[in-house]
């Protein structure tokens, strides 16, 4: 395994700092999390309120999907250059403005504008977040402290859901944004006063060039998998836009290997740990943001289960994952992280196999046993992979890579929705013999089986990945 470069742990303040730090570290992804949750929920609301149709409210959510995708790698690099605690405390502050200007939006054109502002604070904080945490904390508490984030982000979607009913019951649409500004002024005060803030130390530039053109290539790329989810593969825009986003990325990476100090330097990728780990990560956000979208619509058209039934089965993931992934970084500072991450897999296989059995009259304790096994496969895999990606660079390139894994994880879960939904629908189709363009309950069933067929078989993948890690890396 190529070794991380040591940071200099004999400052003391920051090393005495780290746990207060690690507050910060973790409500700003809470904070995401939990933003994402609500205004999910919140969104017929708001479509209402604002007098506008379906495919402007999407425009809420995916803007926001779009601005992190486009720009986290970018602000990596700023971290990299600027120092990532400066960096990062910049992101709150800019994450906060856009949820106030967000909360007093008059009209769907200002919110979106807002959103966009959010969603920049947003990859601000995330391209930097990984990496602070691989700085503040030696490499024996690494893994617990990238395990208490997951619980955060868990956490964020466990009470997002509940919020946002209260919110939409008892006050307006806008206190889903009010909310953040409070508890993103106190990580800032918190973070002003702990966090290793260091001046740059370098002369090199960001790469303007370069960043232009990583930036149209990813929102072309991401904008067509959005564009997917509704008209799906195969129409001739949705296939332009990909072919155009392929070949930007050809030409992005032929142009960024030719500068001696590129915005992305393309040769971390020769790290044979880091890609594989990252393909690993690409493959298990695949895996649940497919699983995230298919239950659902399982428990309400098949099963005929009711709302609260519906929200109380959904909450076993990210609940069972709060629980587990602390446990989970602990484990992987005491015995290593590819063991516990190998373990996380071969979970993340059985609960798949359970899943295939799913039909019209699966019994709830079944059900509700799959999601529960799931999610402690999530909480298991989760922070040991991710402190596999973070411990194979040196530490100048930690903000960059710390970006690139918050990408992977953006990619997967829109390829997964995007992918997911294109199978169910085709198999649905193919055995109602026409073009099935909605729900059918008589053949959704078969639609789900073969996507989690599929599932299946990528997880099998990311095994044989690992695998190949763990004996090259002799783990």
């Amino acid at each position: 395994m190529n070794a991380l470069k040591k940071y200099n742990f004999d400052d003391e303040t920051i090393y005495k700092n780290r746990w207060i730090i690690q507050f910060v570290l973790i409500v700003v992804p809470f904070m995401g999390s939990l933003d994402a949750s609500i205004v999910n929920v919140v969104l017929p609301c708001i479509k209402k309120d604002l007098n506008i149709n379906l495919s402007l409210s999407s425009l809420i959510v995916s803007s926001y999907i779009v601005t992190v995708a486009t720009t986290i790698i970018i602000f990596g690099k700023l971290g990299d250059l600027k120092g990532k605690g400066r960096v990062f405390l910049y992101g709150i502050i800019v994450f906060i403005l856009g949820s106030f200007l967000c909360s007093i939006s008059p009209n769907i054109t200002i919110l979106i504008f807002s959103r966009i502002i959010q969603g920049i604070g947003a990859s601000i904080v995330m391209a930097n977040n990984q990496g602070l945490t691989a700085i503040v904390f030696p490499e024996n508490e690494r893994g617990r402290a990238l395990g208490m984030s997951g619980s955060a982000v868990a956490l964020g979607s466990i009470l997002g859901p509940a919020l946002g009913g209260f919110i939409t019951t008892y006050l307006t649409w806008h206190f889903i944004f009010l909310i953040n500004i409070p508890i993103g002024i106190i990580s800032f005060i918190v973070g002003y006063r702990t966090l290793p803030a260091r001046n740059s130390t370098t002369d090199v530039k960001l790469d303007k060039s370069g960043a232009s053109m990583f930036f149209v290539t990813i929102f072309v790329l991401f904008s067509s998998l959005l564009l997917s989810q509704d008209m799906g593969f195969g129409n001739i825009y949705v296939d332009l836009g990909f072919l155009l986003g392929f070949i930007l990325l050809f030409i992005f990476i032929r142009f960024e290997n030719k500068l001696e100090e590129p915005m992305l330097n393309t040769s971390l990728f020769k790290i044979k740990s880091l890609s594989f780990n990252l393909m690993c990560a690409f493959i298990y956000y695949f895996i649940s943001s497919s699983i995230n979208l298919i239950i659902p619509f399982y428990l309400t058209d098949t099963l005929n289960y009711s709302q609260a039934q519906i929200s109380t089965i959904i909450l076993v993931n990210p609940l069972v994952m709060f629980f587990i992934a602390p446990i989970s970084g602990y484990l992987s500072d005491k015995i290593g992280p590819k063991k516990v991450t190998l373990t996380g897999i071969i979970i993340i296989i059985c609960s798949l196999f359970l899943m295939i059995q799913f039909d019209e009259n699966t019994a709830k304790i079944f059900l509700i046993s799959s999601l529960f096994i799931f999610g402690f496969a999530s909480g298991t895999f989760n922070s040991p992979n991710t402190t596999l990606v973070m411990s194979t660079v040196p530490s100048e390139y930690l903000g960059i890579t710390g970006s690139i894994n918050s990408l992977i994880r953006n990619l997967g879960m829109a390829s997964g929705t995007s992918i997911s939904t294109s199978i169910l629908y085709h198999q649905m189709s193919k055995l109602a013999g026409y073009k099935v363009e909605d729900i059918v309950n008589d053949s959704f069933v078969y639609g789900m089986k073969s996507v989690f067929v599929v599932l299946l078989i990528l997880s099998l993948i990311a095994f044989i990945i690992s695998n190949i890690d763990r004996k090259l890396n002799h783990y």
